[in-house]
């Protein structure tokens, strides 16, 4: 006899207003339902009543963890209906802005991941490095989080001491190969509670349409930075992580990877981070009317911004967004099928889901 279990909207793993309503068989979860829409905060309506420089300030508070490649992804778009290019040096502050806070979302998660396994010694880890990237990123921007970095034409504020900003990296680069990869990669306590757990396979990703981490986990090796280069990137040597088993363990190796990665980045962004001018210097711009359209791989995957303008406006007439959670969500269904009802927390948790942010 089968019974539904409701998780959420109040979630017991994770902060977010969302809801899983499964179908049980005993411990075994036989399908699910997923229900979203419990937080709603009109953003994009008020990206409307916001003139140019509002606006950013206004969306960079559409997601917490990832609020500088909200707003590099607006800019972006932004600067396709004023026609405005940033210059060489704010391209490449844009990639190591980007880096970093793929660093610290991708820690943070770790951390996360390691609590809902029980593996809290790992979580204090985790979460010790990731102070360490607040004071990298706090040392550029002068803020832990809502950076205030980016500007239609460049960024607000240079890195005057790139030597100094690469030795915190590598220092950061060894503690986590020191730490986080070496356990991740070996611990039994990770291999008991994710190999073959939560499993979503090359097909399904492929016919759900699945981006980021998830994608690249199940074997599809797709990444904006490589496929669709933007800012800086196409100058950089790096390589994308991809994992063909399709389970938590994929995800959570992905990830891993992908922190090295990124280190490996912003040791050639920094190194060769060009002279000259931060932005373009202006304040005014002359948007035309139109709609431009950016998108950029944000750490869940890839983030588009639709802008709308009319020639003579003083505000958007329109701008959507969607994000990377908005795609992948639905993969949950099809991940929890056939899973362990007290492996559910931790599938969910997996594809590293912000559904505030898609809520918007």
């Amino acid at each position: 006899m089968s019974y539904k279990i409701p998780m959420g909207p109040y979630h017991p793993g994770l902060e977010e207003p969302y809801k899983l309503d499964m179908i049980c068989e005993g411990e075994t979860v036989l399908d699910a339902k997923l229900h979203i829409g419990f937080n709603f905060r009109g953003i994009e309506h008020l990206a409307e009543t916001r003139n140019h420089i509002q606006v950013i300030a206004l969306m960079e508070r559409v997601c917490g963890i990832c609020s500088f490649i909200h707003t590099l992804t607006l800019c972006r778009a932004m600067e396709g209906v004023a026609g405005v290019t940033a210059p060489p040096r704010a391209q490449y502050i844009r990639v190591i802005m980007a880096e970093l806070e793929r660093l610290h979302s991708h820690v943070l998660w770790a951390g996360i991941a390691a609590k809902l396994m029980g593996f809290k010694t790992m979580f204090m880890a985790c979460f010790e490095i990731r102070e360490k990237i607040m004071d990298i990123l706090a040392a550029i921007s002068g803020n832990r989080v809502n950076y205030s970095m980016n500007r239609i034409g460049g960024v607000n504020r240079d890195i005057t001491d790139p030597a100094s900003i690469l030795k915190m990296v590598e220092a950061l680069e060894g503690e986590m190969a020191r730490t986080v990869i070496p356990i991740f990669t070996t611990s039994r306590t990770a291999r008991s509670r994710c190999a073959g757990i939560g499993v979503l396979t090359k097909e399904q990703a492929v016919s759900l349409g699945v981006v980021g981490p998830v994608a690249r986990a199940s074997g599809l090796p797709q990444d904006l930075r490589k496929d669709a280069p933007y800012a800086a990137y196409a100058e950089l040597d790096f390589d994308v992580p991809v994992q063909p088993d399709g389970d938590v363990r994929a995800r959570l190796l992905v990830r891993a990877l992908e922190i090295m990665e990124s280190c490996k980045i912003l040791r050639q962004a920094l190194a060769k981070l060009p002279p000259g001018e931060f932005n373009t210097g202006e304040e005014k711009f002359n948007f035309i009317t139109g709609t431009s359209t950016a998108r950029v791989e944000a750490p869940r995957g890839e983030v588009m911004y639709s802008v709308s303008w009319k020639e003579g406006s003083r505000n958007p007439a329109r701008v959507h967004v969607r994000t990377p959670t908005y795609v992948v969500m639905p993969a949950i269904r099809w991940m929890v099928k056939g899973a362990r009802l007290a492996d559910t927390p931790l599938i969910q948790a997996s594809i590293d889901p912000c559904y505030s942010c898609t809520d918007r």
